[in-house]
């Protein structure tokens, strides 16, 4: 029997997730074929004006978005931020300060120092089990 290496691809969705994009934002070529595994390193490696543009620019996906504010996505819900946003609206909410975001990036990094923690105490056990 003998194998031949087919060509990995994937939906325009998983592409622009890999890519940190907002699908529907994109161009309908890309929204409308399939994505090589090559095709998106070559995205990767050297991005076009479209996706340069649409990184810098926006509308940004959620977890762009949550990343961006310091939020975690389910806070973006609870802040009642369900829609892409541009780089431009993420500015403005940074300057508001909106009393859920406060909350939201409060609790958030509550979570990194408890992981953070978790993590100490693990590697302190891990060494203690050597």
């Amino acid at each position: 029997m003998t194998s031949h290496q087919s060509t990995q691809t994937m939906k325009p969705a998983t592409a622009a997730k890999k890519l940190g994009v907002y699908l529907e934002a994109t161009p309908a070529e890309f929204r409308e074929g399939v994505v090589s595994r090559a095709e998106l390193n070559a995205l990767q490696a050297d991005p076009p004006q479209w996706l340069r543009d649409l990184r810098r620019d926006g509308p940004h996906p959620r977890p762009v978005v949550a990343a961006k504010l310091g939020v975690s996505i389910a806070g973006l819900a609870r802040g009642g931020v369900t829609e892409p946003l541009t780089t431009e609206q993420i500015e403005a909410l940074k300057q508001e300060r909106p009393e859920w975001l406060e909350r939201e990036r409060a609790t958030q990094a509550e979570v990194r120092k408890e992981t953070a923690r978790l993590k100490e105490r693990d590697a302190e056990r891990a060494q203690q089990g050597d």
